[in-house]
């Protein structure tokens, strides 16, 4: 029954995108975050205390069980089975010595050495991952960070698929750098678009302050400036007025002054008359 579900998982694997692989029960239960230690000179962790070929890299577990390769983001599954030629280059030069659990056909291989991959897979698989097992070790990139978080999730609190993404997005920011690793990690759920905020009108002060404080002043007039050609207008000097020339006395003073003479000739006249009337 095992045989025949990993059988369809993997017919249902290589039929689907490299990136959609089918989420299957590998047989395996490690019911709590293991212990990992890494694989001197290689970016990749390894789990001494399981009796399961159990690695990290780049983000995810990796598990090889049989011939066939699985991929978690989570340290118990679900897994995804991943095909040979998906399996990133560092996963697949793991030394032999470090498979807990090697498979029988590992018999008579070097400890020390990568299994022979392209001897087990054949031909076709070796055209497609020429010198896989050729590298410089001093360009080996750092590990990714562990994700530790994971330790406070045993197997009484292991969450569902659902929940796994939601954590993982949360408490493990690292991004993988290998492009097989991207495929295979969970796309991140889509962020909802931000509500329009709603316009806030400030509110008009209460009526008391309205009344304290002072209306504003007019608007000072515009004053036009004269243009350039013309020149501003010369304003009129009060004239003084200039005394009669002498000798020369307005009409007004000579009708006085034959009044004034009149006057006085009447005056002497009647006095005249008093002085007769009174010798008489």
């Amino acid at each position: 029954m095992r045989h025949t579900l990993l059988m369809l998982t993997m017919l249902m694997g290589l039929a689907g995108p490299a990136s959609a692989q089918f989420s299957v029960s590998i047989g395996i239960n490690v019911p709590s975050y293991p212990e990992l230690r890494r694989v001197p000179g290689y970016p990749v962790y390894y789990a001494p205390g399981l009796r399961v070929n159990f690695f990290f890299y780049d983000g995810l577990y990796w598990v090889l069980e049989g011939d066939e390769w699985y991929a978690s983001p989570w340290y118990n599954g679900p897994w995804r089975l991943t095909r040979p030629e998906l399996v990133p280059l560092y996963v697949l030069r793991i030394p032999v010595r470090y498979y807990r659990s090697p498979p029988s056909y590992f018999q008579g291989w070097q400890p020390g050495a990568p299994p022979r991959w392209g001897e087990h897979w054949g031909p076709a698989w070796q055209q497609q991952r020429p010198g896989w097992d050729r590298w410089d070790r001093r360009s080996a990139p750092a590990p990714a960070p562990l994700p530790s978080y994971q330790r406070q999730y045993p197997a009484a609190r292991y969450p569902q698929a659902e929940q796994q993404q939601a954590l993982q997005q949360q408490q493990y920011r690292y991004r993988p750098r290998d492009a097989t690793v991207r495929e295979l990690m969970p796309a991140p759920p889509p962020t909802p678009p931000a509500p329009h905020a709603p316009t806030v009108k400030p509110n008009p002060p209460p009526r008391s302050e309205a009344l304290r404080q002072p209306p504003p002043p007019p608007p000072a007039p515009l004053r036009e400036k004269p243009q350039a050609h013309e020149r501003p207008p010369v304003p009129e000097q009060p004239q003084a007025h200039e005394p009669p020339a002498r000798g020369k006395l307005p009409a007004a003073e000579k009708r006085k002054e034959h009044g004034d003479e009149r006057g006085n000739e009447r005056g002497n006249e009647r006095a005249n008359e008093r002085d007769q009337d009174r010798k008489k």
